[in-house]
């Protein structure tokens, strides 16, 4: 898995058939300032610190024949040990 940050939306007007409802974003990964595009279906928001899988992984978890998809976002960090999310502290949320 990978930490990204959600740096934009990336607008689709036309798309492959069987792609499921959700968005495609543009994210950043911190340690390397490298970037991606990962499909969404959580509704994550811009700033946002994201988890992404790739791979078969990520087009898998979609019902029937899974679409071209190679990057998902599967949750939103909302803290982390090291303190990088918005407002941790360092721990859990309490």
């Amino acid at each position: 898995m990978i930490s990204a940050v959600v740096t934009g939306n990336v607008w689709s007007t036309r798309r492959v058939d069987g792609l499921p409802s959700g968005a495609f974003l543009e994210l950043e990964i911190p340690a390397t300032g490298a970037r991606m595009i990962a499909f969404d279906v959580l509704g994550v928001g811009l700033g946002e610190h994201v988890l992404v899988a790739q791979g078969s992984v990520a087009s898998h978890w979609f019902t029937g024949p899974p679409p071209p998809v190679d990057a998902l976002i599967i949750g939103s960090i909302d803290a982390g040990s090291t303190g990088s999310a918005p407002g941790s502290e360092g721990g859990p949320p309490g």
